[in-house]
């Protein structure tokens, strides 16, 4: 079973816009909700006769916050967002998958330089306050909102400058008194810092000129990481449709690493690795199932194997040996992958 429940123990007004909700999981299911700073959960939103999925970013710290939480801030005609912020009390209960994604740093020690505009700030702030309570790098967040009353986390980011002033450095960006942010001013707030591995979250507009800014100051493309989030259009809580193909060849076979363990299963040449993962009983991460948002990212360490769709991986990743589990099918006979990094 891959869908997980967790119940809202509180619900937080960060701003007349966006809500966090402080998330308790099941007793039976703590340990499948590790998860890194930066990560994000997939909800259960009710649609019409059914229900669709949408991606929320974790703003709790791993390593310092007791509680799960997401921040949540409507967006205009936003199916999901809007029905969280009308509807989910304390009380209630959410179905969700396993904490994913990859916007988070391989090292919580490093100089980090973080970009956020609007409720782009939520991983930024699980990666921001787990690099401040487990690392020994500094951090320079530049926030960019359309006002003095959009700014999430105001008070908190407050707290965390007093409290790590040397390695904390906090710039408000405020779109009613200076405008949009414009290259120019992303240039001259960024190049200090143009050393340092930077994460960008935030509007796709704003995203864009953040990363041809930190690129054009001569950061490389691979320490500008970047967070996206697709509308889903299928159901990835679905369960996997039942295979009653019958393979002409003999299954290909696969010894999968994850969570500390190393499973062997058969892999069917006609299906994916997810689905064949979650036949098994493997607790392997997913969220979109359309090869758009790289949850189910795996090292491929042996073997060899293909992709149906990629929209996510660049060049870089795939040198890297990275696949998406929910487009791969085999094309070797023994394959190795890894969850495990």
């Amino acid at each position: 079973m891959t869908v997980l429940k967790v119940r809202v123990a509180e619900v937080v007004r960060e701003t007349a816009e966006a809500h966090t909700l402080v998330l308790e999981p099941a007793e039976e299911d703590r340990d499948r909700f590790a998860y890194r700073p930066g990560q994000f959960l997939t909800v259960r939103v009710p649609a019409g006769d059914g229900h669709v999925a949408r991606c929320y970013s974790l703003c709790s710290s791993p390593v310092c916050d007791d509680r799960l939480k997401v921040t949540v801030k409507r967006v205009a005609g936003g199916l999901g967002s809007n029905w969280i912020c009308d509807n989910v009390a304390e009380g209630d209960v959410l179905e969700v998958l396993r904490p994913s994604g990859t916007f988070t740093p391989a090292s919580l020690d490093e100089d980090l330089l973080l970009l956020a505009a609007g409720s782009g700030i939520t991983p930024v702030m699980s990666i921001l306050k787990s690099c401040l309570a487990a690392g020994r790098g500094s951090v320079t967040l530049v926030y960019a909102n359309r006002d003095e009353r959009s700014v999430i986390f105001a008070g908190e980011l407050r707290a965390l400058a007093e409290r790590h002033g040397e390695r904390l450095t906090v710039v408000h960006w405020l779109e009613s008194l200076q405008g949009l942010p414009t290259a120019a001013a992303l240039r001259a707030l960024a190049r200090p810092y143009r050393g340092r591995e930077a994460f960008v979250c935030g509007p796709e507009a704003f995203m864009d000129l953040a990363t041809s800014v930190l690129t054009g100051l001569g950061m490389p493309a691979g320490r500008v990481h970047v967070e996206k989030f697709f509308s889903l259009s299928g159901d990835p809580f679905a369960e996997p449709e039942p295979d009653d193909a019958a393979d002409d060849e003999a299954p290909a076979t696969v010894e999968v690493e994850i969570d500390g363990e190393t499973r062997t299963v058969p892999w069917p040449r006609s299906q994916r690795l997810l689905d064949v993962l979650l036949r098994a009983g493997v607790d392997a991460p997913y969220s979109c199932r359309e090869g758009s948002c790289a949850a189910c990212a795996c090292v491929l360490l042996e073997g060899e194997a293909e992709m149906d769709a990629n929209t996510v991986l660049d060049r870089r990743d795939l040198d890297d040996g990275l696949i998406l589990a929910c487009q791969a099918r085999p094309l070797s006979d023994r394959l190795r992958v890894s969850y495990d990094g």
